[in-house]
Formats: structure tokens, C-alpha cells, sequence
């Protein structure tokens, strides 16, 4: 069942950071409490950076078995590993390396330096998630960009609805760098909850056009098979 987004409004950006970032602990904790296993789809961005340094400043994150927690990306820059635009060495500096994760259950995007082409990596990607029984993920988070994109699913870009596969190579970015791989729409919304954390009054009409349902936009189609959460700052809430 996919279930209409809900739209929870905090004073500013840090507060959408902090309140991230304990309702995320809390939901891994509780998913481990069921089960031996959580899978959590990590994003990049201001906002998302800042939910990943709250979360491991946390005292909630010392009750948490790190070692059964798997982490995933929605999106990555196809550039050479240490390049500073790598979503996954923001999180590295922000939140794993200050946690007592495996290394095994940490599931980068492939890089310039051990591909040859997006596509290889895309596919690379792919076949990963296959391996772990392509987990309906936990708890998936996207930022907004003020194009309406998520992950790296932009406005009238081919690969927005691409079907049939978990991760695609996007070409063209219309935000810097231009190649990069992303999990498809399909892939995003098999996740048991989808969360867009959004802040900032540059995102307020971008905010309301993806709850409005601009079908232009693609954070108006995610969703998750369980709960979608909004998570936003004032600024961002201003026209809905």
C-alpha cells in the first residue's frame, strides 16, 4: 500500500537536522528489535550532512548494534575516490567513521577509480543490492533540490522513470558534476519509509509543487510502502 506523505514542520535547519536525526535512530533501533538487520539509504546536501553529524553526536546512537546496520546511497558523483563532491566521504567525515560499523555492510556507489564508465557502476550497484535480497530499505532519505529533484532524478531528464532496474547512470546533471549514478524511482519506492528532509526558503515553491503533485517534478513521485515523511523548516513550508 503507498501511503500519502506526511508534513512535519520545524523553526529552522537545524531543527530539521536534530529531529532527523533522533527519529532515524529511533527507527533503527526499533527495526533491529524486530529483526536482525536494518538498511538505511544515506543523502548528501546541507541538511542531510548536518542530520548524519547529529545522529552520531547522539546518545541514542551508543544503544544501536552498528555492526547489523547496512548503509546504502540514493545518489553519488561519478568522480575518483577522495574527490570532494563524493556523497559517501561527506558521510565517512560526518557520521561512519565516528560509529562501530563494518566495513562489509558499508555499500559505496562505484567511483572513477574502479570504473570505467557510469553504466559499470550503475550495474555494479545494482547487482550489490540483488546479492542482499534487495532489501526493501528501512528508512530511504532524499534531499530536494530546487529543481524538484531527488537523489540524481532530475526534471525531464530519461532516467527519471526508468523501470526495470535498481540504479541507472545519469548524464548531463544539471547541477555539477555532470555524470553520476542514482537509484531509480523504483528502487526509491520500494523502501518501507521515504523521507525528504527539505529547509530554506529558496525550496518553499519547489516544497509545495511536490505535494501538490507536479508530476514534473520528481520528489512528487516517492514514496514509501509504509510511511512518507516530509521533514521541513518554516521557510520551506511557507506556500503550502
Amino acid at each position: 500500500m503507498v501511503t500519502m506523505p506526511d508534513v512535519i514542520v520545524y523553526a529552522d535547519p537545524d531543527d530539521v537536522a536534530q529531529a532527523t536525526a533522533a527519529r532515524l535512530l529511533v527507527r533503527i533501533g526499533d527495526v533491529l528489535a524486530h529483526r536482525g538487520r536494518a538498511d538505511i539509504v544515506l543523502t548528501g546536501g546541507t541538511v542531510g550532512i548536518a542530520t548524519l553529524e547529529a545522529a552520531a553526536a547522539s546518545p541514542l546512537a551508543a544503544g544501536i548494534d552498528w555492526t547489523a546496520v547496512h548503509i546504502w546511497w540514493g545518489d553519488e558523483r561519478f568522480v575518483a575516490d577522495g574527490d570532494p563532491d563524493r556523497n559517501e566521504g561527506q558521510a565517512q567525515r560526518a557520521l561512519l567513521s565516528r560509529l562501530p560499523l563494518a566495513e562489509d555492510t558499508i555499500h559505496r556507489m562505484g567511483s572513477t577509480s574502479g570504473f570505467a564508465s557510469a553504466e559499470a557502476a550503475a550495474e555494479s550497484y545494482a547487482t550489490e543490492i540483488a546479492a542482499n535480497g534487495s532489501p526493501a530499505f528501512d528508512v530511504l532519505m532524499l534531499g530536494l533540490g530546487p529543481d524538484g529533484h531527488v537523489a540524481s532524478l532530475f526534471p525531464g531528464h530519461a532516467g527519471y522513470r526508468t523501470a526495470g532496474a535498481a540504479a541507472i547512470a545519469v548524464h548531463d546533471s544539471p547541477k555539477p558534476p555532470p555524470t553520476r549514478v542514482s537509484l531509480t524511482l523504483e528502487a526509491i519506492n520500494r523502501a518501507a519509509e521515504v523521507w525528504v528532509v527539505a529547509a530554506g526558503a529558496a525550496k518553499a515553491d519547489v516544497v509545495a509543487g511536490c505535494l501538490y503533485g507536479d508530476a514534473d517534478l520528481p520528489g512528487s513521485a516517492v514514496r514509501g510502502t509504509d510511511r512518507t515523511l516530509w521533514l521541513i523548516d518554516a521557510a520551506a513550508a511557507t506556500r503550502i
